[in-house]
């Protein structure tokens, strides 16, 4: 019996050893691993209807599918990204050259409100001054989104191998979804039932998290834009994207780009434009998130809005850009394990 149980801890140590070193050799190629998961679990459906279309070949429906994946995902975001690419770098060559007046408030508040230039002077803090550091601020600010462009421009090569082994891996993830939970099944020492009930919750948090997140998102960022071309605002594609990132934030998100956009309009004397900005932004922007993400999530999966912020800061510290997904999604998760073990608990017999 001792020597089953050395035995027995040995294998599992060098179980553990093994996959340690495995994840330690992949580790810079898990995010296409992790996306083409992502889009496997949301293009299921997809999969079935090809499926059926070409009469159960699994090996063409999954790669009829990556190509749908390609047209409706990978075509419409690089055509994105290049454009927005291009708004970002002309933004900031006009601020960077005085065409885009970035006084204009300070001096509508020294016009029109004298008693606020008092009380700012009475706190040591002058005009000129408050003037200068927006202006830096403006152009550092610009210059780290130019910078960031260039470096995504610079960087094609690295994206187009990522975007690359996604599409690979996602042919055999939807090829193969079943047979890989199977061997996954039976290999965990969870138990069968628990597992397979951990799997399809991590299929419904993901579509939900994904649904919840990213249509939002992209609903919220497709509004502001439109709003600020109506508006006459520079870089109108360029602002709709970035209050897209930001709607991930719950409470405050697009609010961080719509807001002041709108002061800057009203104190540039651009009233009506600043009004509609802002009714715009606070009836339909703001409303979106609350009433869009209770119909694509559910009231089952929601999780706290702090909660959503607290795991797509920490998603975005560890992880990066994809953190924005992968945060909230390990949130929902780790709710979801404490619930089943809390529902067992309950479930057990007491003495």
């Amino acid at each position: 019996m001792r020597l089953l149980t050395l035995e027995s801890r040995f294998f599992l140590g060098l179980v553990l050893l093994t996959t340690g070193a495995f994840l330690w050799i992949v580790w810079e190629f898990l995010m296409p691993v992790f996306w083409a998961i992502v889009l496997a679990i949301l293009f299921r459906p997809v999969f079935r209807r090809w499926l059926r279309l070409v009469r159960g070949r699994p090996s063409a429906a999954a790669l009829l599918t990556t190509l749908t994946v390609i047209l409706v995902i990978l075509v419409p975001f690089a055509l994105l990204v290049t454009e927005v690419t291009r708004q970002a770098l002309g933004l900031y060559r006009r601020i960077a050259s005085g065409e885009v007046n970035l006084h204009a408030p300070i001096d509508f508040i020294e016009r029109s409100t004298p008693a606020v230039t008092d009380l700012l002077a009475s706190y040591g803090i002058k005009i000129d001054g408050l003037r200068t550091s927006i202006e830096n601020a403006a152009v550092a600010a610009s210059q780290y989104i130019a910078t960031q462009a260039l470096a995504i421009g610079q960087d094609m090569l690295t994206f187009t191998i990522f975007f690359a082994l996604m599409l690979y891996f996602l042919f055999f993830f939807v090829r193969d979804w079943e047979r890989i939970l199977a061997g996954i099944v039976r290999a965990l020492p969870l138990g069968d039932e628990r597992e397979r009930r951990l799997f399809a919750k991590f299929a419904e948090v993901t579509r939900a998290t994904m649904k919840g997140t990213l249509v939002v998102a992209a609903v919220q960022g497709t509004i502001g834009g439109v709003l600020f071309a109506i508006v006459g605002m520079e870089a109108a594609l360029f602002w709709g994207v970035a209050m897209a990132v930001f709607s991930f934030l719950p409470v405050i998100g697009a609010a961080l780009i719509w807001g002041p956009a709108a002061l800057f309009l009203l104190a540039t004397g651009s009233i009506w434009e600043g009004i509609v900005l802002i009714a715009g932004g606070t009836l339909v922007i703001g409303l979106a998130d609350n009433v869009l993400r209770p119909i694509l999530v559910g009231h089952e999966t929601k999780m706290p809005d702090y909660l959503v912020l607290l795991s797509t800061l920490g998603g975005l510290t560890v992880f990066g850009i994809s953190g924005i997904v992968i945060g909230p999604l390990v949130a929902a998760l780790f709710l979801v394990v404490w619930e089943m073990m809390a529902e067992e608990r309950t479930s057990l017999p007491t003495e």
